[in-house]
């Protein structure tokens, strides 16, 4: 079920890329949150995505993240890997909250619902700010 709150920056959900044409990303992947609400924006939410697979040549725009306990399965590896040189806006109906499964005695859904640290936003945001070709700016920050 798509999200029905807005995410604070640094949550992680899964989107669903479906409908995007290659090189964009076609698939469901762990996204990033980046930024907060804005006015006037409706179910609108600014996300950068992550790939299991470490990146050919790690550039500036690329972040590590390392997951202790992972996240649920297929999104279940140690490592996860920003791509912030991909800036998406989405709306809510892609975006959803990683499902751990059912409760075994009230059959209700359980969620991981995870909220990074400020020093992995930070890093990601500075990594966004690389990835379109404004890195000189993170002096600033």
């Amino acid at each position: 079920m798509a999200i029905q709150f807005y995410p604070q920056p640094g949550t992680i959900l899964i989107c669903d890329f479906n409908g995007f044409i290659e090189p964009e990303i076609i698939k469901r992947r762990p996204v990033i949150v980046i930024g907060p609400r804005l006015r006037n924006r409706g179910n609108l939410v600014n996300v950068v995505p992550c790939s299991t697979t470490r990146p050919y040549d790690v550039c500036a725009y690329n972040h590590k993240l390392v997951f202790d306990p992972v996240m649920p399965a297929p999104y279940n590896a140690k490592e996860m890997w920003v791509k912030a040189d991909m800036v998406y806006t989405v709306a809510f109906q892609r975006l959803f909250v990683p499902q751990l499964g059912k409760d075994p005695r009230t059959g209700a859904r359980q969620y991981d619902l995870r909220v990074l640290e400020k020093p992995d936003l930070d890093a990601i945001l500075a990594c966004v700010l690389h990835g379109i070709g404004l890195g000189h700016l993170t002096d600033h920050l």
